[in-house]
């Protein structure tokens, strides 16, 4: 299964999420770092995959768990 969403982090925290290889969100300061400590205590890659949702607000509306 190949992830939709996907992220990437620059040197200085800034953390870009791509949906299908789009960039739809940039999070800087606290925000990135709130969500990377998230990514990092997530349990799997679908557990990852539904915090990056959240985030950019790309996921199925009454579907999601947590």
């Amino acid at each position: 299964m190949t992830s939709t969403i996907s992220c990437s982090s620059t040197k200085n925290g800034i953390v870009f999420i791509n949906y299908f290889h789009k960039q739809v969100k940039i999070l800087k300061g606290k925000e990135a770092e709130q969500f990377l400590k998230k990514m990092e205590a997530a349990a799997d890659e679908k557990a990852k995959q539904l915090i990056m949702a959240k985030i950019t607000g790309n996921f199925k509306r009454g579907n999601e768990k947590g």
